[in-house]
């Protein structure tokens, strides 16, 4: 089994597709207005709006804007110098500028526009930088 995608339902797709390319710093990919991917290496960001839904069984199926649990991550080659790019972008979405975490990852924490939080992560101690296959 592989995780392929993670999606967000959203009523607010255009601001989440405009948030993630400028994060990610890769260009969505529109299959209707109403849903977009973002493609990395590993793993695929789905952005659908509410009406989605409808194809999963109603509006009841997800509710946008509502995660407290989930953290999305992405690693980057140098997540200071990400920050200090985008820092004039995020002032307000910033909720922990970079910070070496116990576990050897340099964090940058961020909420996106329907409030999920966004982990962009750059491995710096030894042990996490060899756990992502680094040297």
């Amino acid at each position: 089994m592989n995780l392929i995608s993670i999606r967000i339902i959203t009523s607010k797709i255009e601001e989440l597709i405009h948030f993630y390319e400028q994060v990610t710093g890769a260009i969505a990919v529109r299959f209707t207005p109403d849903f977009a991917e973002i493609k990395t290496k590993t793993a695929t960001l789905a952005i659908g709006s509410t009406n989605t839904l409808q194809f999963f069984g109603g509006d009841t199926v997800a509710q946008p804007a509502q995660n407290r649990s989930v953290i999305i991550e992405f690693m980057v080659d140098d997540v200071q110098q990400r920050f200090e790019v985008l820092a004039p972008l995020l002032k307000e979405c910033t909720v922990q500028e970079p910070t070496v975490m116990p576990w050897g990852n340099k964090s940058l924490l961020l909420r996106d526009p329907d409030g999920n939080l966004v982990n962009l992560f750059t491995p710096v101690s030894k042990e996490a930088v060899a756990k992502f296959g680094g040297e």
